[in-house]
């Protein structure tokens, strides 16, 4: 009987650890966000249209997952916050993918995507350089 016991501690134990480790690479990215306070765009929103792909690599992206904006979409300002205008699309659903996903929206200061604002989290995810966004 005791052997039994012994036995059966060690398959919980293994069990355990196997059902653990998987989740333990979970929380290893942690998103660096900034809060930003948001103004609502009421009037005369600026829009614009992306005329090619624009693929945000691993290396300029948050947490090193790419994010690609789709040829074509379409982006509307919603507002703005203090380091730039805040454009979302109805085209596509962006994400920032770290430990967690979370919706996002383009931040463009001086014609240039310089990173993400998060509505939900109200915060600003800056990119490690700005990038050129090629507008119809």
């Amino acid at each position: 009987m005791e052997e039994y016991n012994v036995r059966l501690g060690h398959f919980l134990g293994l069990s355990l650890l196997f059902i653990a480790a998987p989740g333990c690479p979970f929380d290893f990215y942690h998103l660096t966000s900034t809060p930003a306070s948001f103004t609502r765009q009421i009037e005369s929103p600026k829009s614009f249209v992306l005329k090619d792909e624009v693929v945000i690599a691993k290396n300029q992206a948050p947490c090193g997952y790419s994010r690609t904006l789709r040829t074509g979409s379409r982006w509307e300002q919603c507002g703005a916050i203090p380091v730039g205008e805040v454009y979302k699309s109805r085209d596509q659903v962006l994400t920032v993918e770290c430990s967690n996903i979370y919706e996002a929206y383009l931040v463009v200061s001086d014609g240039l995507l310089s990173g993400f604002y998060l509505p939900v989290e109200k915060a600003y995810v800056s990119l490690p350089d700005k990038m050129n966004l090629p507008l119809r």
